[in-house]
């Protein structure tokens, strides 16, 4: 079973983070890259090749002034790394080297787009975000905005873009929370066999988490918004089935609910709600509203 729940501790963790944009050249060829690299000098970064427009995730290191970051094969296998000297994320321009583990060295050149640490006190609408998954021939960007009241940057937009050609595809306006490069999700939530995507919305600092689900039409070729809505969602290709969860006061309510699709909608097969019992010193059936 697939889960698309993404843990809003991402959001909510007391280290400070540091999502920055780049663009710039793996020796001749151009690139983009996004970093978020927390102030524990952990975290995570995704890049592309503009020829081929094809995300790549890394794994991120900061270790004194180098930070390293890991490119992995589909075993999970390290298989090149990029090191850049000197770090400083406050820095316009950084350089260093690209290493796979053939021992071919590139040398690597990186200008800085923006910084959503740097911008927080100002208004700003229109940034973009590079996502960390693409379909074949198509990969996402999400456009941000913020005013300088605003604790957090929000997704007002998500754009499906061709690959190689960078037209533009398709634009949903959205109001959705910042997960960095981790905003789109990719499965089959209709079991059609197609892939769609989704969106992560927001969540608590629990597991309840919601996302906006975007189902593709074979006959149109584009995708649609779907009616599909629930809490931490899950979705098993094998039984063809839609599970949910949710619970609120520490784990003293909750409700475990099971769909199946029909027509691209979500329907009830079975719900179960259960609260704490205080003389059974433990959780027990209820009516569920």
């Amino acid at each position: 079973m697939k889960s698309i729940t993404l843990l809003f501790t991402f959001l909510t963790t007391t280290l400070a983070s540091a999502q920055i944009s780049y663009t710039g050249f793996i020796d001749k060829y151009p690139i983009e890259l996004v970093t978020d690299v927390y102030s524990d000098g952990v975290g995570s970064a995704v890049y592309m090749y503009s020829n081929f427009d094809t995300p790549i995730a890394l794994d991120a290191k900061l270790s004194g002034k180098t930070l390293t970051l890991i490119e992995k094969d589909k075993n999970g296998k390290q298989s090149a790394k990029f090191i850049l000297q000197n770090y400083n994320a406050k820095s316009n321009q950084l350089s260093g080297t690209w290493k796979d583990n053939l021992g071919k060295e590139l040398k690597i050149i990186l200008n800085r787009v923006f910084d959503l640490q740097d911008d927080k006190k100002i208004d700003w609408s229109g940034k973009e975000i590079l996502q960390s998954v693409s379909f074949k021939d198509k990969y996402f960007k999400v456009v941000l905005s913020k005013s300088k009241d605003d604790f957090e940057a929000k997704v007002t937009a998500v754009k499906i873009i061709e690959k190689k050609t960078d037209k533009l595809i398709q634009k949903f306006n959205v109001e959705c929370q910042l997960l960095g490069t981790n905003n789109i999700s990719i499965d089959d939530y209709n079991f059609d066999g197609i892939l769609d995507f989704s969106v992560y919305e927001g969540g608590t600092a629990g597991p309840d988490s919601t996302s906006l689900y975007f189902l593709y039409n074979p006959q149109t070729g584009k995708y649609f918004e779907s009616s599909f809505s629930g809490s931490s969602l899950e979705f098993d290709s094998k039984t063809r089935r839609i599970y949910e969860h949710s619970q609120c006061c520490a784990g003293a309510s909750q409700m475990d609910a099971e769909y199946k699709v029909a027509n691209n909608k979500m329907i009830l097969v079975k719900k179960t709600c259960l609260e704490y019992d205080q003389k059974k010193g433990g959780l027990k059936k209820v009516k569920c509203d």
